[in-house]
């Protein structure tokens, strides 16, 4: 049956809803919930299913082909896991290539739509455990893939220019429920709405921390010169902010959809040049995509190769609105809530914890908190035997890796951590009973130095950090126009 402009299936009276823009008039015309099983073209997610294993084959080659799985994985005596999986613990000996393997044949198999249900669930569980074996190593982009791996097992975007299409062909369609391609575009406006949020702070509305940044990248072509001015600071600073803030409502609307897809293409792009962000630029310019019509897709390839990729939709495609909710479209709406209220909660928590997170780094995490601060820690560990009184002072850097030593002098969460296992370290080897105490100096966005942690708590006698934690010292030292010259900066868009 054939499909006119709109993508639409000729109805019955019996049959009133079809096929689906998937516009936000049509999303919210009617007020029941059965709006989010109507039918709409599945071009534009098959696209992303396509780009996204492509991407991901790209990430796994660039580990593979590098040292970073032994930098990262394998080199370190210590591994800074995520509670509650403390439990986990890297492959043995190639284990942790033959896992990046694995997940370079998963992201083939999902290119080509091979068995996908199967193949994205082992690339989200490979990809899940790959990023919780070491905090250290917490990237923002590391965070989202992980959410919408989850996310792409339960979108059927392999019924269609597939090998499970060709194999099964019952479940060849080129339509998917409404709900899934809104689903998707939730979860890539999540990290640009809440990093416009973050932004929302005293250091970022002053310009720092792109001052500092910014400042060493005065040779950047054609404008990397105007970085030394306060004006420009202030200009990106609260572009930036403004951008993120304000790109997914011009996304949503088709007058301002194009204007809004060349600004995010060209703040990427900015991006992946200034700063050492891996592939998530490249990752949300392919998924910003999603946004466009959900037959953009099916319409270029059409025009390319001369209508080769017909749209074909039958009366199954066809959805009753007036009907009632069976129980599995309760679940899928039930599921579905939970989803986005969680998302939409865990990101503003910080904002209920005293003190800045960006000091006390409690809720920074998945609350994007994108390229936010830079910090830069200094100090010593105090080793004391409960039964001599013995004191030795303890260098990190003999425990640790330069990466590790960078991102746990800053991280209260890290320095308890390290200081467990010290106590572990100290009882296994020489079955001792020690307390371990923290003197950290951090500086925050080129402020001066203060005291991070309450020198004169034994943090092996603390439990878990829990908001907030008594041993953080508060953020007191303000801004100053003389920076700290040896600031860090994160990577990966921390």
């Amino acid at each position: 049956m054939k499909a006119n402009k709109k993508n639409q299936v000729a109805s019955t009276p019996e049959q009133k809803i079809q096929l689906s823009g998937a516009t936000i008039q049509e999303l919210f015309s009617n007020k029941s919930w059965k709006t989010l099983f109507l039918r709409t073209d599945i071009s534009s997610l098959v696209f992303y299913r396509i780009l996204f294993g492509l991407l991901m084959l790209y990430e796994v080659s660039r580990y593979l082909s590098s040292e970073w799985i032994y930098k990262y994985w394998i080199q370190p005596k210590f591994h800074f896991t995520y509670w509650p999986f403390d439990f986990l613990q890297p492959l043995p000996g190639n284990g942790m290539y033959v896992l990046f393997y694995v997940m370079a044949l998963l992201s083939v198999f999902i290119i080509i739509g091979f068995f996908y249900r199967l193949s994205m669930l082992l690339f989200w569980l490979c990809f899940s455990y790959m990023f919780l074996l070491e905090q250290t190593r917490y990237m923002n982009h590391f965070y989202l893939l992980t959410l919408i791996s989850f996310v792409m097992i339960f979108i059927p975007v392999h019924t269609s220019a597939s090998v499970d299409s060709k194999l099964f062909k019952d479940i060849k369609s080129d339509t998917a429920p409404v709900w899934s391609l809104w689903l998707m575009r939730f979860m890539v406006g999540v990290p640009y709405f809440f990093g416009g949020v973050a932004k929302i702070n005293a250091d970022w509305l002053q310009g720092q921390p792109l001052k500092i940044w910014l400042g060493r990248e005065t040779d950047f072509p054609i404008i990397g010169s105007l970085f030394q001015y306060d004006w420009m600071i202030y200009f990106m600073a609260y572009s930036g902010m403004l951008l993120d803030l304000f790109i997914v409502p011009a996304l949503l609307f088709k007058k301002t959809r194009l204007w809004g897809f060349i600004l995010i293409v060209t703040f990427h792009l900015m991006n992946s040049q200034l700063f050492n962000i891996g592939v998530f630029p490249w990752f949300m310019i392919a998924a910003t995509s999603l946004y466009f019509n959900p037959g953009w897709f099916r319409n270029i390839v059409n025009f390319v190769s001369g209508n080769s990729w017909k749209f074909k939709a039958s009366l199954k495609d066809t959805v009753d609105i007036h009907t009632k909710f069976s129980i599995q479209e309760k679940v899928v709406v039930g599921l579905l809530l939970f989803w986005i209220i969680l998302q939409s909660v865990l990101p503003l928590r910080h904002f209920f914890i005293p003190g800045s997170a960006h000091w006390t780094e409690e809720g920074h995490r998945y609350a994007w908190h994108m390229k936010l601060r830079t910090k830069s820690s200094k100090g010593y560990y105090k080793v004391v035997d409960k039964k001599t009184g013995q004191t030795e002072i303890v260098d990190p850097r003999d425990y640790l890796t330069k990466r590790q030593y960078i991102k746990v002098g800053d991280r209260p969460y890290l320095v308890w951590q390290f200081c467990q296992l010290l106590k572990k370290e100290y009882k296994e080897k020489q079955n001792r009973d020690v307390a371990v105490y923290a003197n950290i100096q951090s500086t925050l966005n080129g402020r001066k130095y203060q005291q991070l942690i309450d020198s004169t708590v034994d943090l092996t006698s603390v439990p878990r950090p829990i908001f907030p934690a008594s041993w953080i010292v508060p953020l007191k030292t303000p801004l100053s126009d003389q920076l700290e010259k040896n600031q860090n900066e994160d990577d990966g868009g921390e």
